[in-house]
């Protein structure tokens, strides 16, 4: 399936400070920046087609890539100053490069990729911002068994604050660490279908005007759309993916 990147915002909390002008997904984790280590990821799954939208930071992304050296992380052969590479990274991937507007949302940059899905049934997307070991074989055949329209990949809070529950008259009643709360954060991994777009207006978010959507369809009045993939169930698919 064709991976849909979402790399073009600013990325505020992951500068350095006011003056960093690398992109969030340029920064670098070990030899090889952020943005790179998703895509081996998909690309370790067999799913080597990349669409970029692009923003903000979209000149460092491209020469990253034009100007990849494949050498320093691969093993090679020098001979008469010419280099054999004897393993490659991307030498089969293809990676489009679109320009989706410097302060659109997700959803409106995931809208101006549509083209470039080529119409295909179903799609991965990702923030392009978070990295994960979970098992994405079984996660997309989950999504395909339910039927469902989109999927979610959700994880427990990271955070490591604690959540403190106060009467009424200011006494403390509880101290809670938010990790043991029965909530759970949007992970960034998505499995999509072309179905989606209906709900994804001109400016609109795919969480907010998407997932939301689906989650609060009634069935019984709505059988035409397949909504198998609510919280629930992408709860069942976080579970799996940090238990492993």
């Amino acid at each position: 399936m064709k991976v849909v990147l979402f790399c073009g915002g600013y990325g505020m909390r992951m500068r350095n400070d006011r003056n960093d002008a690398i992109p969030k997904p340029m920064q670098m984790v070990g030899p090889r920046p952020l943005l790179w280590h998703v895509m081996h990821y998909y690309a370790h799954f067999g799913h080597k087609e990349f669409i970029l939208c692009l923003g903000y930071g979209a000149e460092a992304i491209k020469e990253f890539f034009l100007d990849y050296r494949e050498a320093e992380t691969n093993d090679f052969v020098l001979h008469a100053n010419k280099i054999e590479l004897l393993h490659s990274d991307i030498s089969d991937w293809s990676i489009t490069f679109v320009d989706t507007g410097l302060e659109s949302a997700i959803g409106e940059r995931l809208r101006r990729v549509r083209q470039h899905l080529d119409g295909d049934e179903h799609f991965l997307a990702n923030y392009a911002d978070v990295l994960t070991d979970a098992p994405l074989d079984d996660v997309v055949a989950k999504f395909h068994e339910s039927g469902a329209a989109a999927s979610m990949l959700v994880v427990p809070p990271q955070s490591s604050f604690h959540c403190v529950n106060v009467a009424d008259n200011g006494d403390v009643k509880e101290i809670i660490p938010v990790s043991r709360l029965p909530v759970w954060e949007n992970g960034g991994y998505f499995v999509l279908s072309d179905e989606i777009f209906e709900f994804l207006p001109p400016g609109g978010d795919l969480v907010a005007d998407v997932c939301e959507t689906y989650v609060s369809l009634d069935l019984r009045k709505m059988p035409e759309y397949n909504v198998s993939c609510t919280h629930r169930r992408a709860l069942c698919t976080a579970r799996q993916a940090t238990n492993s």
